[in-house]
């Protein structure tokens, strides 16, 4: 099955690294959503489970989570 998620590389990524890590996902069957690069690096994705957790281990990670609505009250 898969998720859509955010995935953030830390601050001192290298651009390269982060298309690299586009391109893995859509090899992988899954796509890119929104591109970020301002505020934070990574972008949107969905993506099949599996490769969730490779990227977890990927060193330049600095998080990824489940995309989702946010509500404010």
């Amino acid at each position: 099955m898969s998720g859509s998620y955010i995935v953030v590389f830390k601050p001192e990524t290298p651009a390269d690294v982060i298309e690299k890590a586009a391109k893995d996902v859509e090899a992988s069957g899954g796509k890119i959503g929104h591109r970020y690069d301002s505020t934070m690096k990574g972008f949107s994705a969905t993506m099949p489970e599996g490769l969730v957790s490779t990227f977890k281990a990927h060193k330049h990670l600095d998080y990824i989570e489940a995309d989702g609505k946010v509500s404010t009250m």
